[in-house]
Protein backbone atom coordinates (compact mmCIF):
# COMPACT_ATOMS: atom_id res chain seq x y z
CA UNK A 1 0.00 0.00 0.00
CA UNK A 2 2.64 2.60 0.84
CA UNK A 3 4.48 1.81 -2.58
CA UNK A 4 0.56 2.61 -4.29
CA UNK A 5 0.77 5.82 -2.45
CA UNK A 6 3.91 6.40 -3.16
CA UNK A 7 3.27 5.86 -7.30
CA UNK A 8 0.23 8.13 -6.88
CA UNK A 9 2.29 11.11 -5.45
CA UNK A 10 4.78 10.68 -8.20
CA UNK A 11 2.29 11.01 -10.66
CA UNK A 12 0.28 14.23 -9.03
CA UNK A 13 3.81 15.40 -8.90
CA UNK A 14 4.44 14.63 -12.77
CA UNK A 15 1.15 15.64 -13.61
CA UNK A 16 1.56 19.27 -12.18
CA UNK A 17 4.84 19.72 -13.19
CA UNK A 18 4.57 18.37 -17.04
CA UNK A 19 0.60 20.12 -16.82
CA UNK A 20 0.38 23.09 -18.52
CA UNK A 21 -0.34 25.97 -17.10
CA UNK A 22 -4.26 26.90 -15.69
CA UNK A 23 -5.08 29.83 -18.05
CA UNK A 24 -4.64 28.99 -21.83
CA UNK A 25 -1.68 30.34 -23.74
CA UNK A 26 -2.83 32.67 -26.41
CA UNK A 27 -6.58 34.36 -27.16
CA UNK A 28 -6.84 31.39 -29.81
CA UNK A 29 -6.58 28.92 -27.22
CA UNK A 30 -8.65 30.70 -24.90
CA UNK A 31 -11.16 31.41 -27.76
CA UNK A 32 -11.00 27.93 -28.97
CA UNK A 33 -11.68 26.61 -24.89
CA UNK A 34 -14.74 28.91 -24.65
CA UNK A 35 -16.02 27.25 -28.18
CA UNK A 36 -15.71 23.68 -26.62
CA UNK A 37 -17.39 24.95 -23.22
CA UNK A 38 -20.00 26.36 -24.67
CA UNK A 39 -20.75 23.16 -26.72
CA UNK A 40 -20.32 20.77 -24.22
CA UNK A 41 -22.36 22.83 -22.14
CA UNK A 42 -24.83 22.43 -25.45
CA UNK A 43 -24.47 18.63 -25.48
CA UNK A 44 -25.17 18.11 -21.85
CA UNK A 45 -28.11 20.15 -22.22
CA UNK A 46 -29.72 17.84 -25.28
CA UNK A 47 -28.84 14.52 -23.33
CA UNK A 48 -30.59 15.91 -20.53
CA UNK A 49 -32.92 19.05 -21.15
CA UNK A 50 -33.03 19.24 -17.20
CA UNK A 51 -29.49 20.23 -17.14
CA UNK A 52 -29.87 23.62 -17.90
CA UNK A 53 -31.93 25.13 -15.52
CA UNK A 54 -29.59 23.43 -12.54
CA UNK A 55 -26.50 25.57 -14.19
CA UNK A 56 -29.34 28.46 -14.27
CA UNK A 57 -30.13 27.52 -10.52
CA UNK A 58 -26.46 26.93 -9.27
CA UNK A 59 -24.33 30.17 -7.89
CA UNK A 60 -21.39 28.73 -10.03
CA UNK A 61 -19.97 26.34 -11.83
CA UNK A 62 -16.74 25.14 -13.90
CA UNK A 63 -16.70 22.82 -16.99
CA UNK A 64 -14.34 20.88 -17.82
CA UNK A 65 -14.69 20.13 -21.85
CA UNK A 66 -12.39 17.35 -22.45
CA UNK A 67 -10.44 15.41 -19.73
CA UNK A 68 -8.29 13.08 -21.27
CA UNK A 69 -7.62 9.87 -18.88
CA UNK A 70 -5.47 6.70 -19.22
CA UNK A 71 -3.81 4.30 -17.46
CA UNK A 72 -2.10 0.91 -16.85
CA UNK A 73 -1.91 -0.14 -13.21
CA UNK A 74 -1.03 3.63 -12.54
CA UNK A 75 -3.20 6.14 -14.16
CA UNK A 76 -3.81 10.06 -14.63
CA UNK A 77 -6.07 12.76 -16.47
CA UNK A 78 -5.68 16.33 -17.15
CA UNK A 79 -8.01 18.79 -18.51
CA UNK A 80 -8.42 22.36 -18.37
CA UNK A 81 -11.87 24.79 -18.39
CA UNK A 82 -13.71 27.65 -17.48
CA UNK A 83 -14.73 28.58 -14.43
CA UNK A 84 -18.28 31.10 -13.86
CA UNK A 85 -20.01 32.71 -10.97
CA UNK A 86 -23.63 33.85 -11.09
CA UNK A 87 -23.58 33.49 -15.41
CA UNK A 88 -20.38 35.67 -15.77
CA UNK A 89 -17.34 33.73 -16.92
CA UNK A 90 -14.33 34.56 -13.79
CA UNK A 91 -11.40 32.68 -14.89
CA UNK A 92 -9.60 28.82 -15.84
CA UNK A 93 -9.27 25.99 -14.33
CA UNK A 94 -7.08 23.01 -14.48
CA UNK A 95 -7.67 19.27 -13.45
CA UNK A 96 -5.71 16.54 -12.68
CA UNK A 97 -6.20 12.90 -11.40
CA UNK A 98 -4.04 10.65 -10.06
CA UNK A 99 -5.50 6.66 -9.99
CA UNK A 100 -3.45 3.04 -9.13
CA UNK A 101 -4.55 -0.31 -8.78
CA UNK A 102 -6.58 -2.06 -11.43
CA UNK A 103 -7.11 -0.30 -14.56
CA UNK A 104 -5.97 -0.30 -18.11
CA UNK A 105 -7.55 1.90 -21.21
CA UNK A 106 -7.73 5.08 -21.77
CA UNK A 107 -11.13 7.53 -22.06
CA UNK A 108 -12.20 10.83 -22.82
CA UNK A 109 -15.35 12.94 -20.82
CA UNK A 110 -16.26 15.89 -20.15
CA UNK A 111 -17.27 17.25 -16.33
CA UNK A 112 -18.94 20.20 -14.63
CA UNK A 113 -19.03 21.20 -11.06
CA UNK A 114 -21.95 22.93 -10.14
CA UNK A 115 -21.42 24.65 -6.61
CA UNK A 116 -24.34 25.38 -4.43
CA UNK A 117 -23.37 28.60 -2.83
CA UNK A 118 -20.30 31.17 -2.65
CA UNK A 119 -18.46 29.59 -0.15
CA UNK A 120 -18.30 26.12 -2.32
CA UNK A 121 -17.18 27.93 -5.20
CA UNK A 122 -15.00 30.15 -2.84
CA UNK A 123 -13.48 26.69 -1.31
CA UNK A 124 -12.66 25.96 -4.99
CA UNK A 125 -11.52 29.09 -6.70
CA UNK A 126 -9.00 29.32 -3.35
CA UNK A 127 -7.49 25.73 -4.45
CA UNK A 128 -9.12 23.90 -1.19
CA UNK A 129 -11.17 21.32 -3.00
CA UNK A 130 -10.06 18.21 -3.69
CA UNK A 131 -12.80 15.08 -5.11
CA UNK A 132 -11.25 12.53 -2.85
CA UNK A 133 -11.41 8.77 -4.19
CA UNK A 134 -15.06 7.84 -1.93
CA UNK A 135 -16.57 11.43 -3.96
CA UNK A 136 -19.19 10.04 -6.72
CA UNK A 137 -20.03 11.78 -9.94
CA UNK A 138 -23.42 11.71 -11.51
CA UNK A 139 -23.46 10.23 -15.15
CA UNK A 140 -25.71 12.86 -17.02
CA UNK A 141 -28.73 11.51 -18.70
CA UNK A 142 -32.13 12.72 -19.33
CA UNK A 143 -33.51 13.42 -16.06
CA UNK A 144 -30.34 13.43 -13.97
CA UNK A 145 -29.92 16.92 -12.86
CA UNK A 146 -33.62 17.11 -11.74
CA UNK A 147 -32.46 14.29 -9.21
CA UNK A 148 -29.09 15.53 -8.47
CA UNK A 149 -28.32 16.90 -4.77
CA UNK A 150 -25.70 18.90 -3.35
CA UNK A 151 -22.66 17.52 -0.82
CA UNK A 152 -20.39 19.65 0.36
CA UNK A 153 -21.99 22.35 -1.53
CA UNK A 154 -20.69 20.44 -5.07
CA UNK A 155 -22.96 17.77 -7.33
CA UNK A 156 -20.02 16.65 -10.22
CA UNK A 157 -21.83 16.03 -13.26
CA UNK A 158 -19.84 13.95 -16.07
CA UNK A 159 -20.71 12.66 -19.41
CA UNK A 160 -18.14 9.92 -21.24
CA UNK A 161 -17.26 11.16 -24.57
CA UNK A 162 -15.27 8.22 -25.95
CA UNK A 163 -12.64 5.49 -24.93
CA UNK A 164 -12.62 2.60 -23.32
CA UNK A 165 -11.41 2.70 -19.35
CA UNK A 166 -11.68 -0.27 -17.04
CA UNK A 167 -10.82 -0.14 -13.53
CA UNK A 168 -11.03 -0.56 -10.08
CA UNK A 169 -8.37 2.24 -8.47
CA UNK A 170 -8.12 4.43 -6.12
CA UNK A 171 -6.83 8.14 -6.41
CA UNK A 172 -8.29 11.68 -6.39
CA UNK A 173 -8.74 14.81 -8.49
CA UNK A 174 -7.46 17.80 -7.68
CA UNK A 175 -7.80 21.72 -9.25
CA UNK A 176 -6.08 24.70 -9.76
CA UNK A 177 -7.92 27.83 -10.15
CA UNK A 178 -6.33 31.11 -12.24
CA UNK A 179 -9.20 34.36 -12.51
CA UNK A 180 -9.03 36.76 -15.81
CA UNK A 181 -6.38 38.83 -16.19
Amino acid sequence: MKQALFFTAVLIAMINVIGCSTAPKTEANKESLGIDVKATVDQMNVDDPTFKDFLNKSYGYVVFPSVGKGGLIIGGAYGRGEVNEQGKMIGYADITQATVGLQAGGQNFAEVIAFENKAALDRFINNKYEVAAQASAVALKSGAAASAEYADGVVIFTHVKGGLMAEASIGGQRFSFSPLR
